[in-house]
């Protein structure tokens, strides 16, 4: 039933990117009836500006790369150049190619839900469009995802700084690029970029690349990172602009001025409440101003207002997200009575290469620990990519698999392993219990694991040799 210009529904999830359209179809699908808003319908983060392009730039820089050093196996490769134009064709091709994909899927989204429109509160429980009409109702999700940072100072070079969300607008490579930020999205980024031949520098306040909570393994990306580009960590930055494009000065941990083409900011991505009027839903919020929510049901204190998404503003990753939005909209639908929801093992992939993983809790939480060097390792060496390094968390007494971090060849793959043991709340013992084919990266994972049971009373599963065939 509906007043007149006031529309009302059980749920309305307010955005319709990868949170929001979980929200909307689990309330949906728990007999809730919705609304979804969103002033666009544009396509999800993740097929847009994130996941999908960024992997597409990263795939063309480790073919480049990967003919760079065919030399290693006594192939010879001659000629090699990149096609700027080409290259970049491609990225938005395949971009546009995803982000068709994900529209064609809000088609999916009954016609009657969907209200292209911008909302935000007057009230608890009410919200006004930017057409004049007003939504009431009985529970409200908030799905308006994030945005990346970009301080005044940066603001001020105009077209010379770049983000994640204009960067694959280039139409050709800078000779020389500054990346700032050194999470995920600049990791990513200033190392493709150099393996197509740009030369970059990083820079980053912080002295941690990508929070590794392991300085063993932070050791060894830095090693491998610093192969690739101009390396500054623990310094401030001060961008000006500069006739030939971008003067960056820094100073800190080490000094210097040097020019560039082009600057990716990478300095953060705030959840996005622009226009909301997020005050007037009377929210109790944390120091960063995002209201305080449950994560197991992500409701915002006592009210009627969830969060799910990059806006939430804990883990900003699709599969997060998605987890979010199913968990917010069956708890909308179920209003006020609350279903919590056991959460995934905290689980983080950056895509250099190799890979970056984090999973789970850290060694300051456990008791027992193991590692892995795969400098050695036997598959490694055979592919020429034997550099790297794991830490495996574990609890005492009885060696339940906590967390890990590594860098390492397949990291991608050896994290999903680990992080599906430890939502099984396996041990060491269990996981070397199951066969490790050899010869292949995986077995990797054993030198960690054996570390693990020596340092509990658990024995090593009698199936396993105390050693491994050589270079295992």
């Amino acid at each position: 039933m509906s007043k007149a210009g006031t529309l009302e529904c059980d749920v309305a999830v307010i955005g319709a990117g990868t949170a929001g359209l979980a929200a909307e179809r689990a309330a949906r699908a728990n007999g809730a009836s919705t609304l979804l808003i969103d002033p666009a319908f544009n396509g999800t983060t993740c097929a847009t500006v994130g996941c999908m392009p960024s992997k597409l730039l990263i795939a063309a820089a480790k073919a480049r790369h990967a003919a760079l050093r065919a030399g290693s196996f006594g192939i010879d490769v001659e000629g090699v150049t990149v096609d700027d134009k080409a290259m970049f064709g491609r990225i938005r091709a395949e971009r546009d190619r995803f982000v068709k994909l994900t529209r064609e899927g809000i088609k999916d989204v009954p016609a009657k839900v969907r209200i292209k429109a911008s909302a935000k509160f007057v009230k608890p429980g009410v919200l006004e469009l930017d057409d004049g009409r007003r939504i009431e109702a009985r529970a409200i999700v908030v799905a308006t995802g994030s945005r990346p940072a970009m301080p005044d100072a940066f603001a001020a070079l105009g077209s010379a700084a770049l983000t994640n969300e204009t960067v694959f607008s280039l139409t050709a490579l800078p000779k020389r690029m500054a990346v700032v930020g050194s999470g995920a999205i600049g990791l990513e980024m200033a190392q493709a970029f150099a393996r197509l031949g740009v030369a970059v520098a990083l820079f980053d306040k912080a002295d941690t690349l990508a929070k590794l909570r392991c300085p063993r393994v932070h050791k060894a990306l830095k090693d491998i990172i610093a192969k690739d580009m101009d390396l500054h960590l623990g310094v401030e930055v001060t961008p000006r602009p500069h006739e030939n494009g971008v003067s960056i000065r820094w100073k800190g941990a080490s000094k210097g001025e040097a020019v560039f083409d082009k600057v990716l900011v990478a300095v953060g991505r705030p959840p996005t409440f622009d226009g909301l009027d997020i005050a007037k839903a009377r929210l109790e919020t944390d120091e960063k101003g995002v209201p305080c929510h449950e994560r197991e049901t992500m409701r915002c204190g006592e009210s009627n207002v969830f969060l799910a998404g990059d806006v939430a503003a804990d883990y900003p990753l699709l599969h997060e997200a998605s987890h979010d939005g199913a968990i917010a909209g069956r708890n909308a639908a179920a209003f006020p009575a609350p279903i919590r929801i056991e959460r995934y093992v905290p689980f983080s992939i950056t895509f250099t290469d190799p890979q970056v993983v984090s999973i789970g809790r850290a060694e300051a939480d456990s008791a027992v620990s193991g590692t892995s060097d795969f400098t050695d390792q036997g598959r490694a060496r055979v592919e020429a990519r034997n550099e790297g390094a794991l830490t495996l968390y574990a609890a005492a007494p009885d060696g339940v698999l906590i967390g890990a971090d590594m860098v390492a060849p397949a990291a991608e793959h050896l994290g999903h392993l680990l992080t599906w043991a430890m939502q099984q709340k396996l041990t060491a013992t269990q996981v070397l219990e199951m066969p490790f084919y050899h010869p292949t990266i995986e077995e990797g994972l054993k030198q960690a694991l054996r570390m693990v049971c020596a340092a509990t009373p658990i024995a090593i599963p009698d199936n396993q040799d105390t050693g491994s065939p050589p270079g295992a």
